[in-house]
């Protein structure tokens, strides 16, 4: 089967792809091949570049500094910057753009629209998500955190975990119970808060690489404006499913090729320390082969869907486990295939494989940096176990799984 753009599709493609190469030099490395200084300056240049060309929000309208584009020609902007090594992670364009920005868009008052999206536009404002709680991660509906209306503010006490860049970030988008009375998944609320206030400590977490991008962030009566909710009182519940929504839809296509990429370069190291002739070697990539194949066809399905105006809804759990664990098993594969140098000890800090596109050289110490970082792939955004059962109950329409608490499981001993 061959599976191809339309002619309008593929004429916008070579647009943007000629665009994008008319700025990079023709050595370019990679943002991989770069050295952190480096690419520190190439990241500053890159979104003022984007940004001159309305490619910073491609969806958004013009107004807001976007080029009002389809969601079909910003998947192809997307793609194109994959394929060129020249995207680039930084918190405000993950978080504060791609995700909050495109809620507000869609929810968000024209006060909150006016106020908010040219500052996280142009960096000034940086945010960070303040979801995860230590007692609900993945049972996110399970949050303590509260937030009282006291006059024209509303007063915040609880904690947050797991919170990425708190430690650089300006606000937080954050969900509080605004109704203790209500049922779970009501009486929620979508809050903007400001980081930089007394009632606001941010402590560090480091990760399993000795790097510190997550953070546990305190609330003791910290407070926001009253007018500071995304969408209704609480009906933060409907703002965070819309939300969850774009960040699996943004990631339907380019997944297959960040992952085909990282694939390619695992086979060049392999040809590269005579792996290769090893039959059970052979096997295990061409079953990583199969799997980016896979997920390259589930994500054009799932593009179709959003296309043709459905949302993927419970679906989506099935990409998110599709991913995360092929990530998990191919960088066990890195490794084996690696040998012994993946004992070595690390200082440095994790090579997300995000930014090793293209033409990043060997190096066994990248691989397992990656390797480590890619245990969380398993946990974050919902874990294998919860997305499994989201998919057994909500699309084959299973019964939902007994609870060890209740019924005949309540005297199985817990160990």
């Amino acid at each position: 089967m061959h599976i191809a753009d339309s002619e309008e599709a593929q004429s916008y493609r070579w647009k943007i792809r000629t665009l994008i190469s008319s700025r990079l030099p023709d050595d370019w490395p990679g943002v991989g091949g770069l050295d952190a200084e480096a690419r520190r300056e190439f990241v500053t240049m890159w979104r003022d570049f984007l940004h001159e060309h309305g490619l910073l929000a491609a969806t958004w309208p013009t107004e807001f500094g976007g080029a009002d584009l389809s969601l079909l020609e910003r998947v192809i902007v997307n793609e194109e910057l994959v394929r060129a090594g020249a995207v680039i992670t930084d918190v405000n364009l993950d978080v504060g753009m791609s995700l909050l920005g495109q809620t507000m868009m869609a929810l968000g008052t024209d006060e909150q629209k006016a106020n908010f999206l040219p500052r996280i536009l142009s960096g000034e404002d940086v945010w960070c998500q303040g979801f995860s709680e230590p007692g609900s991660g993945s049972d996110l509906a399970g949050l303590g955190t509260r937030a009282v209306l006291d006059g024209e503010e509303w007063v915040i006490n609880g904690q947050k975990i797991w919170t990425s860049d708190a430690h650089r970030a300006d606000w937080i988008f954050l969900l509080c119970r605004t109704d203790v009375d209500a049922v779970k998944h009501k009486g929620i609320s979508f809050l903007l808060v400001p980081m930089n206030q007394p009632g606001v400590e941010i402590r560090p977490v480091a990760n399993i690489n000795r790097s510190h991008d997550f953070n546990e962030v305190f609330f003791s009566d910290a407070t926001t404006p009253a007018d500071h909710v995304l969408g209704d009182v609480n009906e933060g519940w409907k703002v965070t499913s819309f939300l969850l929504g774009l960040e699996r839809g943004d990631s339907a296509t380019t997944n297959a090729i960040l992952y085909r990429s990282e694939l390619d370069r695992l086979v060049r190291d392999a040809k590269a320390l005579g792996r290769t002739t090893d039959p059970l070697f052979r096997q295990r990539l061409a079953t990583a082969h199969t799997t980016v194949e896979i997920m390259r066809f589930v994500g054009l399905r799932a593009l179709s869907d959003l296309l043709a105006g459905h949302d993927p809804g419970a679906e989506g759990s099935l990409f998110k486990l599709l991913w995360s664990e092929h990530h998990t098993s191919v960088t066990e594969l890195a490794l084996d295939i690696i040998g012994a140098h993946a004992m070595t000890p690390s200082g440095h800090q994790p090579a997300d494989f995000f930014l090793d596109l293209p033409g990043a050289e060997y190096s066994s110490q990248s691989w397992v940096s990656t390797f480590l970082a890619a245990r969380s792939d398993l946990i974050r955004g919902g874990t294998s176990e919860v997305q499994r059962n989201i998919v057994a109950e909500r699309v084959l329409g299973l019964p939902r799984e007994p609870r060890a608490d209740s019924g005949p499981w309540r005297d199985v001993p817990r160990s």
